[in-house]
This record gives C-alpha cells, sequence and structure tokens, in this order.
C-alpha cells in the first residue's frame, strides 16, 4: 500500500517565527531537537524588550491565518500543481504597501492579510513585522537565512519622504530609482539584484516589464541550513517516488537510522515527523494516509499546527 508523501513547507517557517509558547527541551536519545525561544528569550534590537516582544506576539496570529487562508486558496486553484511559498515574506510586503496607503485601499490590504485594526494599532503591526525581520536576519545564527525587501520606483516619481523613511528602517527596505522606460536595463537591475541576494539560487526572474511601470515591490528570502543529524551519503539509494495514483518516478532517497519526533493525528489519519536543523529551527512533513490528503488540507489551522507541536514535545 503506497503512502503519499506531502510536504507544507509553510509549516517549517511557522514553526519558528509563530509559536508564542514555551517548548519545553528534550536531549535524549530518542530526541535531539532544539527548544524554540520563549518571548522573553527573543534577542533585544533595540527600544523597549517587552513593547517589543508583544508587537511579535500580536501579528503572529494574523500571520498565521493569512498563511493558511492563502494556501487554501492557491490549492484550490493549482489542481494538482506543486506549491511552494514563502506566507511570511508576502504578509511582510503587503503590510510594508500599507505605510503608504490610505483609506479603502489600506483597509483591503489589513483586512487580507487578516488584522483587525480594533485588535491591534497600526503602529505595532509595523513593529512585529520590524522585530520578525530583525530576528530572521540574524547574523549570528547557525542558520543562515536572509529576508528582505526592495522597491524598484520609477526614476521619474518622487515619493514621499516620510514613507522613505518608514520603508527604510521599519522594514529595512532598500529603494532604487529605475528607467523603466528601458525593459532591458530595467530588468537586469531588478534580476541581478535578486540573483545576489538569493546567493545565485534565483535569477533571471523578472522578464518582459511593461514599459509604463511605475513600481515593483521585491521581496527575497534565502534559507541554508545544516540537519542537526545530516544524511550520510553513502545510504542513498534509487527507489520509486510517486508522483501521484498512476505514476511512478525512480529518483535517489535518502536514508538515516535515527529517532525523530513523530506523531500520528488520529483524527486528520496523517503522520507529522519533525526533522531538527543546528539552529533554532525545524523541518514539518506531514504525511497522510492514502486518500487523505484533502482531509488534512482542510484541518491546516494554527490551531492544528498548535495540536502537533504539543504532541510532538509530549
Amino acid at each position: 500500500m503506497k503512502s503519499i508523501f506531502y510536504l507544507c513547507m509553510l509549516l517549517a517557517g511557522l514553526h519558528a517565527v509563530v509559536q508564542p509558547h514555551h517548548v519545553p527541551d528534550h536531549h535524549n536519545d530518542r530526541n535531539s531537537s532544539q527548544d524554540i525561544n520563549p518571548p522573553e528569550q527573543l534577542p533585544k534590537a533595540g527600544g523597549d524588550v517587552v513593547a517589543e516582544n508583544t508587537a511579535i506576539i500580536k501579528v503572529a496570529p494574523s500571520n498565521a491565518d493569512f498563511a493558511f487562508r492563502f494556501y487554501k486558496q492557491i490549492k484550490s486553484e493549482a489542481a494538482d500543481k506543486n506549491i511552494f511559498f514563502s506566507p511570511l515574506s508576502i504578509s511582510t510586503a503587503f503590510a510594508m504597501l500599507t505605510l503608504g496607503a490610505k483609506s479603502a485601499t489600506q483597509s483591503q490590504i489589513h483586512e487580507g492579510l487578516s488584522f483587525n485594526l480594533t485588535e491591534i494599532e497600526e503602529r505595532e503591526i509595523h513593529e512585529g513585522f520590524h522585530q520578525l525581520i530583525k530576528i530572521l536576519n540574524r547574523p549570528d545564527s547557525d542558520i543562515q537565512l536572509n529576508m528582505g525587501n526592495a522597491l524598484f520606483v520609477d526614476e521619474r516619481r518622487e515619493l514621499l519622504e516620510k514613507f522613505l523613511e518608514d520603508v527604510k528602517s521599519l522594514y529595512e527596505s532598500d529603494v532604487f530609482p529605475t528607467n523603466f522606460q528601458n525593459s532591458s536595463e530595467s530588468e537586469k537591475q531588478i534580476n541581478d539584484y535578486i540573483e545576489k541576494k538569493t546567493h545565485g539560487k534565483i535569477a533571471n526572474l523578472v522578464k518582459d516589464l511593461n514599459p509604463f511601470t511605475v513600481l515593483v515591490l521585491i521581496n527575497y528570502i534565502f534559507f541554508k541550513a545544516h540537519w542537526e543529524n545530516p544524511f550520510n551519503s553513502l545510504f542513498t539509494k534509487v527507489d520509486d517516488f510517486f508522483v501521484d495514483a498512476n505514476t511512478t518516478v525512480k529518483v535517489n532517497m535518502m536514508y538515516r537510522n535515527q529517532y525523530y519526533n513523530t506523531h500520528y493525528d488520529e483524527e486528520l489519519s496523517c503522520w507529522v515527523v519533525e526533522i531538527p536543523y543546528k539552529g533554532n529551527a525545524a523541518a514539518y512533513f506531514i504525511l497522510p494516509d492514502e486518500g487523505k490528503i484533502e482531509q488534512v488540507e482542510d484541518a491546516l489551522l494554527k490551531e492544528t499546527v498548535d495540536k502537533w507541536t504539543k504532541s510532538l514535545h509530549l
């Protein structure tokens, strides 16, 4: 009986930056995963520590809600295609845009990102994202993670100075004047920037720019980390990978005998496996039983991930 292997990468990011509660350490032979810092241990990046951590915690539920709503939306339109995206990147980019938006436009962006201004102040939204960016881009981390924004603005346009100050100070965004009338020049300028920020992993992303373009908003994210317990390449062997119910391909499979944190969700009929990286992060792999993938997808909510996290660390 073949199993459907399903990896929901958005959970890896949420596990690291959305959980505000303390998870106990486990350091025995069966469990070598690392702890997630509770809010009071988050690194100080200037200003009042209590206020900063409160802002991070207040934006977390909205970020999680947006991530799962967005996933379900694109899943419904993607049919049998693979889906890979960074929900935090999207939230960060659009939250930054609200610095220059007003009235209905600003309200619609807030609503789309699941922010209710009766529950959180606009100032707290920007402070929360500012601290998230600081934490994710820590140079002293064992994990190489870089996330940032850039605005490429028609060189004939002049943006408000306050907006420019805020996108740089709160979102650490770069701003570049761009000659969109020269499409090849502007495409090269943007693509060179993206390629540099992603260490050569993403090249020639932007093509066929309209010469009437006024602004291009770029968010990049680069992640590189080592498994806490690496896979030995000598154990890699060719095996069957089930693309779908009718298609099988031969691929290289990694193997390793190791105890990992696992949990079987009887209600959703799926296994959850946590594989830690060196540093303060882990990947979640969700493996639904055959025919249960849609059931699992429909149940993907922050509460579901909270339940899995607690069960994994009992």
